[in-house]
């Protein structure tokens, strides 16, 4: 009987271990203070930049202590020195008084936002995450609170006439222990930063499942997750978090509903099964999916009519910015469709499906042949060139093949270098100019684009960005100088206008994964890494070299120019993993 209850009482500790998470948390000091309020009443803010241990003691050493009075209430902006996902730990001393003590605590992507309050107007929000918050300290103890993206904590004593002592405050970052197997150094340290951040943005938002943001747009929105999807599949390799995050989204959408509502979704789901199955070769995952993916396609044919036009329902949607140019998302629709109807063809022969795959095929084949028309609708569009919704549509049309890649760059996608741009389809964009051979041009706008917000103190990409925005623009981690614009707060449209805007998305991280796949020059041809080729375009660097993951190891590459101009090639890759080779 003594055994059996044993038994018994651990059974729910089995069961609960089954939720484990499987996420790291590691506890970082701020590096620096970068503002403070009624100063003359805070002793000793500098401790607070010391390697704390999370642990409150009776010897009150190195105690940061902030008295407040009946008029006057001392505040703190600390800077943890880049952007995380996670919390506060707050451990405090131990004051004469042992009243619990009430703070209000800001967090914030940028100084601006930090420092702002939730007034319905500048954009701030606890929507998805409270970033605002007060709460009550405890007397020689410690308090853990918040969850949230975030690079910046305001805090300040609410209570009259209180010392509140602070051990430490210490920001908790939440993530997942990976390595990161991909990697990309060049003699251009703008670049290795650029695509540094890519990947980091990427890991930042590899929670449980595969968010977009991590203060904002807490979800798996899966038309944004193809970016973020190759970047994961170009730095870490396999991780359970894309089939988990792609099963979640297909579970929750029965047919005939469109993922997240919108119908471009539901096809970039189907899009992200091929490149994941390119990537990995899991063809059991891949068999996973057929009776959804199979129904997923019989249900886009009904949405393409005699004429070859796509007829898409739902939310039709490319990105935010080309939300008001209903001509080119009509023709990005078009661009999308093609290359669903391609790769539903291409992944039912590997299903075994030969007559669906043969039905999307002539699909396929009808929506090329009204080519001529769609593109000439965006041509007689009268919209600029470089205007938001022009680029996204072209990008897509010369990736389906619906319009020559050379005609797509020189009369959009080059036209103004970066002006028009997107953080998400900026992805697109960049894989349509190489496709064009203009990997110089892509190169460039990568350094001027994404290049800018870093010159901004960003430490990961943001939700949108318009490199309109810059003149006169403070950078996020400072107080906006008197006569210079909060580009944090001053900006932004749709659903991300001023402070509500994420300055961490995922779907940012393009040039990651484009720089691997076009200047080291990665390129996958068959399933599970089986064959690649190595095509490097060093559009004037020196020389580059790094990393690609395979399901069977890393393959290990260095490009560098030779005297003769010639580009000389060192390339290790794993005996399972043939390896196509060619340089220009």
């Amino acid at each position: 009987m003594k055994n059996i209850f044993i038994l018994i009482s651990f059974l729910p500790m089995v069961l609960f271990a089954q939720q484990r998470d499987s996420r790291t948390r590691e506890y970082l000091s701020p590096v620096r203070v970068v503002w403070q309020q009624e100063g003359q009443l805070i002793q000793g803010l500098d401790n607070l930049l010391l390697s704390g241990n999370g642990q409150s003691d009776l010897v009150n050493r190195n105690i940061c202590k902030i008295t407040s009075t009946d008029k006057c209430h001392p505040a703190i902006l600390l800077d943890f020195g880049k952007e995380l996902q996670g919390g506060l730990q707050i451990v405090t001393g131990a004051p004469a008084i042992h009243d619990p003590i009430t703070v209000r605590i800001r967090l914030g992507e940028s100084v601006g936002e930090a420092m702002c309050d939730v007034n319905g107007v500048n954009g701030a929000t606890n929507d998805h995450a409270m970033r605002d918050f007060i709460i009550k300290l405890p007397w020689l103890g410690v308090m853990e609170v918040g969850n949230s993206g975030f690079r910046f904590v305001r805090i300040d004593v609410l209570d009259d006439s209180v010392e509140l002592q602070l051990k430490e405050v210490r920001a908790i970052s939440i993530f997942r222990d990976i390595p990161y197997k991909g990697s990309f150094r060049c003699n251009d340290e703008r670049l290795n930063r650029i695509w540094q951040t890519g990947a980091y943005t990427v890991h930042l938002n590899m929670q449980e499942y595969l968010w977009d943001g991590i203060k904002r747009d807490r979800l798996v929105w899966v038309g944004d997750l193809h970016p973020e999807v190759m970047t994961v599949s170009t730095v870490f390799g396999y991780n359970e978090v894309v089939p988990k995050s792609l099963d979640l989204i297909r579970d929750l959408t029965p047919l005939p509903g469109w993922m997240n509502g919108i119908s471009s979704y539901s096809i970039w789901w189907l899009l992200i099964q091929r490149d994941w199955y390119y990537y990995h070769g899991d063809l059991a995952y891949l068999k996973e999916q057929r009776s959804y993916l199979v129904a997923l396609l019989r249900y886009l044919i009904t949405k393409v009519g005699a004429d070859g036009v796509e007829k898409l329902d739902g939310k039709r949607f490319l990105d935010w910015p080309s939300w008001a140019n209903p001509i080119a998302v009509n023709a990005g629709l078009q661009g999308l469709m093609v290359q669903a109807m391609k790769a539903g063809s291409e992944l039912c022969k590997i299903l075994g499906d030969n007559d669906l795959a043969v039905e999307c095929q002539a699909v396929f084949d009808k929506m090329v042949r009204v080519a001529p028309i769609v593109k000439e609708a965006l041509l007689r569009s009268g919209v600029a060139p470089d205007a938001p919704g022009s680029k996204q549509a072209a990008s897509l049309l010369a990736l389906a093949g619906l319009m020559d890649p050379k005609e797509a760059d020189q009369k959009y996608l080059s036209v103004n270098g970066p002006k028009g741009f997107s953080t998400f389809y900026g992805y697109y964009m960049l894989r349509a100019m190489a496709a064009a051979g203009n990997y110089q041009g892509a190169c460039d706008v990568i350094r001027q684009y994404w290049g800018a917000m870093i010159d901004l103190g960003a430490t990961t990409f943001w939700e949108d960005f318009n490199i309109e925005w810059l003149p006169n623009a403070a950078r996020i981690d400072e107080l906006v100088p008197d006569g210079r614009k909060d580009i944090h707060g001053d900006y932004g449209a749709y659903c991300y206008k001023g402070f509500r805007h994420s300055l961490c998305h995922g779907w940012a991280s393009g040039p990651t994964s484009w720089l691997s796949e076009y200047v080291l020059g990665v390129q996958v041809v068959e399933p599970g890494c089986r064959v690649v080729r190595i095509l490097p375009h060093l559009c004037g660097l020196k020389w580059v070299e790094g990393t690609f993951p395979t399901p069977y190891g890393i393959i290990s590459i260095r490009h560098e120019v030779g005297i003769d101009g010639k580009i000389k090639s060192r390339i290790d890759a794993p005996s399972e993993v043939k390896v196509l080779s060619s340089a220009k």
